[in-house]
């Protein structure tokens, strides 16, 4: 939906995604395309009415109870037969609206008209609710595309103007006014605003941005109005790239529906050569009339067709889909959802994927005679002025006890160590620990070697001359990674980690979020070798990673998951599965939603089998009319359908 630029802002409701006033001709359009969709549904529940109506005069008028059958073979019948033709013509094969129709026309030939209507108008409403299950189960993902902006308000030395989003370049300021989209990827510059952004990211509560705060293309704005620097052009938005996957995801069946498709033709053409293998060979052998012979070929055609088969795999997998991306989680195809069903081990990137990827202080150690908050104090004011990510993280430790920072004078880098700076009259110099230092107290040393051996960079902290301490700092487990471990561990998962970052770094992640197997100091092309070994050992194996160093390893896992938030263009393109949240813990309800598809898909299709099989020995046993297998067979249809929409809850 596109986002309108106005000249008084006004807020505008979520459900109206930036449309500013009533337009009586969109609204008759709109009404136009729904009663569209919904033809086919109209058209079977009009055959339907038509065929009681041809039952009702049968008794006074047979020639108009014969017109109203026709008018109802005609309609229910429609496009199911243009289906089948397309299917006979273009690709020469037969399917199994074929087969329905020739079932229908068979009855109506043997004077069967009621029986023949009710075949089309259950077999025509069974259709129409498979559309409705594949429209309402692909709805919460194709919604996205609605919200695909188009226009936006550019901000430059002439003013404002209106231009569309593939016009806009990085570093082009943009207006977002109250209840508009926001039309590019970017960073606040000015304003501030609750921003709706379950689109992106599944997160069902909006998120307060300011200054600062980075924003997506496709999501909400609230109450303010935000002035967005852009940072992505149109093509190269995450929204962009969650529209191309969504789009692709449409095209990729699973092999069990693939299978089954390929199953269909052949069925078919069984049923027809057993249909009239029937019709030439039952009435001399088993002694039955023509038309007895001709009425159970009828019955065999309906009873015997997949229909149920066929409808036993999408729906239970776009349910599955659809609710993945409720949850801010992106499928490229019902293939990966299927796969990641038979997953049995996950190997995890560490730095931006376990960890959060931001360096924070793990623990502070001070000499003998030091106060604790002075040392940090001092070491927070001589980094303040520094780049350096771990200067930044002692600065925000600092900042966050609570501690007030003085100014530094004389500040100066120290090449291959650290820095200098006069704080309070005193010279204060933080850098790289050395154990070996035989200025450094034994207290300290011993602190020292057991945090190198956890996995932390040490950095010393000394006052004229003397250690004062040192402090300890680490890449951080996300907090939801022990969790998401101990989750998968439950569902019979085993675990893995790569990381290029040392050994000893690596094995202290490990251990803290409880990984089953830890490598370390390993280079991309490493990354690909371990996870083919780890595929060669268990059969089906995961990669969860977020950095270009990830994506060989994603595109060798059998399904790759990419941190959508975080995460590199590459690691986004070859990736099957986004995590658009970065929620690790989406993993493990990701994999078991994946089983409780594929058991639904068990289900459907030994239902279906067992249908068709029970229907098929009752009409050549005992003898069964044909509405009762055309409610047996379609009702089966049904409730395959159902049975896989529950994934929706």
């Amino acid at each position: 939906m596109q986002a309108k630029a106005m000249h008084k802002p006004a807020t505008v409701s979520q459900g109206q995604r930036g449309a500013r006033r009533p337009n009586p001709g969109k609204k008759r359009g709109a009404s136009l395309l729904r009663l569209l969709r919904h033809r086919e549904m109209m058209l079977a529940l009009g055959s339907g009415m038509l065929m009681l109506a041809g039952w009702g005069t049968d008794g006074w008028s047979p020639e108009l109870s014969v017109i109203l059958y026709i008018a109802a073979y005609s309609l229910g019948g429609f496009i199911k037969a243009r289906e089948g033709l397309l299917t006979l013509v273009r690709d020469k094969d037969l399917d199994v609206n074929l087969l329905m129709i020739a079932a229908s026309l068979g009855a109506a030939a043997i004077g069967y008209w009621n029986e023949g209507a009710m075949l089309i108008f259950i077999f025509a409403l069974s259709g129409a609710l498979e559309s409705f299950a594949s429209e309402r189960s692909r709805k919460d993902i194709s919604a996205l595309i609605a919200l695909r902006p188009q226009t936006a308000v550019k901000v430059d030395g002439s003013g404002m103007r209106t231009v569309a989003v593939e016009e806009l370049a990085p570093g082009d300021l943009v207006l977002v006014k109250p209840g508009e989209v926001i039309p590019a990827d970017g960073v606040v510059t000015g304003g501030g605003s609750a921003v709706n952004q379950a689109a992106i990211t599944g997160e069902a509560i909006p998120v307060d941005k300011g200054a600062g705060d980075e924003v997506f293309a496709g999501t909400l704005n609230g109450e303010g109005a935000l002035y967005v620097e852009v940072s992505r052009p149109a093509e190269g938005t995450l929204f962009a790239k969650i529209i191309a996957l969504v789009e692709q995801a449409e095209n990729e069946p699973p092999q069990t529906q693939r299978f089954i498709k390929r199953l269909e033709s052949r069925y078919a053409k069984g049923v027809v050569a057993a249909t009239a293998g029937l019709l030439l060979l039952a009435p001399p052998v088993l002694g039955w009339s023509w038309p007895q012979t001709f009425y159970k070929a009828c019955v065999f055609l309906v009873v015997a067709s997949p229909c149920a088969l066929v409808s036993s795999v999408m729906p239970a997998m776009l349910s599955a889909m659809s609710r993945s991306a409720r949850k801010g989680v992106l499928f490229k195809g019902a293939a990966y959802m299927d796969l990641l069903a038979g997953a049995k081990v996950v190997a995890f990137d560490k730095t931006g994927t376990l960890t959060s990827g931001v360096p924070a202080v793990t623990e502070l150690v001070v000499a003998e005679g030091c106060e604790r908050d002075q040392v940090l104090a001092a070491a927070a004011s001589a980094e303040r002025l520094s780049e350096h990510p771990l200067a930044r993280a002692v600065v925000r430790r600092a900042e966050e006890a609570g501690l007030e920072l003085q100014p530094a004078e004389d500040m100066r880098a120290l090449a291959g160590w650290g820095i200098e700076a006069v704080v309070s009259g005193a010279v204060w110099r933080v850098g790289k620990a050395d154990a070996g230092d035989p200025r450094l107290p034994d207290s300290l040393r011993e602190s020292l070697l057991r945090l190198m051996r956890e996995g932390n960079t040490v950095s010393a902290i000394e006052c004229d001359g003397r250690y004062a301490g040192i402090i300890a700092l680490r890449d951080v487990v996300r907090p939801e990674a022990k969790r998401a471990i101990e989750r998968l561990h439950r569902l019979g998962v085993a675990t893995a980690m790569l990381t290029g970052d040392r050994m000893e770094t690596a094995a202290a992640v490990a251990g803290e979020a409880g990984i089953d197997h830890v490598y370390g100091d390993l280079l991309p092309e490493d990354k690909l070798r371990l996870v083919a070994d780890l595929r060669a050992r268990y059969g089906q194996a995961v990669m969860v990673g977020d950095g270009v160093n990830d994506a060989p390893a994603l595109a060798a896992a059998t399904v790759g998951v990419a941190m959508g938030g975080t995460g590199s263009g590459a690691a986004l393109e070859v990736a099957d599965v986004v995590l658009m949240n970065d929620d690790l813990e989406r993993v493990a309800d990701t994999i078991a939603l994946a089983v409780r598809a594929r058991r639904i898909v068990k289900q459907n299709l030994a239902f279906a089998g067992a249908v068709i099989l029970l229907l098929i020995a009752g009409n050549f046993i005992q003898g069964i009319p044909l509405p009762l297998g055309v409610v047996g067979h379609e009702g089966s249809t049904i409730l395959v359908i159902l049975n896989g929409l529950r994934l929706l809850r």
